[in-house]
């Protein structure tokens, strides 16, 4: 798995927007059998009435099912205690969710949290990076490209692989939107003093760049230079002193 993923399991095409996890930048896939799931793809199971699905038993890997809108406590203890990873109320947020996603069993070595780059600290919760303790404030398309990036860094990424795995998209598009991304990646970066990490590959992909290794240029101070005379020049000795007049 290159990136966060995740399963819709309901009968509603796609999750509201309170449980949309794409807000933060993760990918989507939506199915309303149990028995077609994908193993080692965390599922929302929509909990709703309405929108529930009728084999929600069959699910095959229930500890990294999480049961979403289950407002009754009785209800979401006997999820659990059937063996499924969470069950969480209506009106959980957002950033929580995507934790206890993270959290379920054998999801934490599959979709590990952080990845490091030199001195560029990336984390899967926050969707942002860490340079020196302070955030860069990226955008979640631009976290998207530097984690995919990071995943493969002794090889650059192509332009299709990036749009297919962070656009989730299958053709190349006729706008230059992953040109424009990677420049404000580059110049978030760069503020943080790490530009070098996003490097252009001459095969015009993109790829994890190496540290510079910055020679600094010694400066002495250097004392006035004493005008010296050759010796075809011989210094000039001039006496001011009065000589007394002779009277022969």
């Amino acid at each position: 798995m290159e990136l966060a993923e995740y399963t819709w399991l309901s009968v509603a095409p796609a999750p509201p927007g309170r449980w949309d996890l794409r807000m933060l930048g993760w990918g989507l896939r939506s199915d309303f059998r149990a028995a077609s799931l994908r193993r080692g793809v965390p599922v929302l199971l929509d909990w709703r009435i309405g929108f529930r699905c009728s084999d929600w038993r069959e699910v095959p890997n229930k500890q990294s099912a999480i049961c979403v809108g289950v407002d009754e406590p009785e209800v979401r203890a006997q999820l659990i205690g059937e063996g499924f990873g969470d069950a969480l109320p209506m009106e959980v947020a957002l950033v929580e969710l995507a934790a206890r996603l993270l959290k379920l069993d054998g999801l934490e070595r599959q979709i590990p949290r952080q990845q490091r780059i030199g001195p560029v600290l990336l984390d899967l919760f926050h969707r942002d990076a860490k340079v020196s303790g302070t955030w860069i404030g990226l955008h979640p398309r631009e976290f998207g490209l530097l984690w995919r990036l990071a995943e493969t860094p002794h090889r650059p990424v192509g332009k299709k692989e990036l749009l297919r795995d962070v656009w989730r998209l299958k053709h190349e598009p006729e706008t230059n939107s992953l040109e424009v991304h990677v420049s404000r990646l580059r110049a978030k970066l760069s503020v943080s003093g790490v530009g070098w990490v996003v490097q252009t590959h001459e095969s015009g992909g993109y790829q994890i760049g190496k540290r510079p290794s910055v020679e600094y240029l010694r400066v002495d101070r250097v004392q006035p230079i004493a005008q010296d005379c050759g010796p075809e020049q011989p210094r000039m000795v001039q006496s001011h002193a009065s000589r007394k007049s002779r009277y022969d």
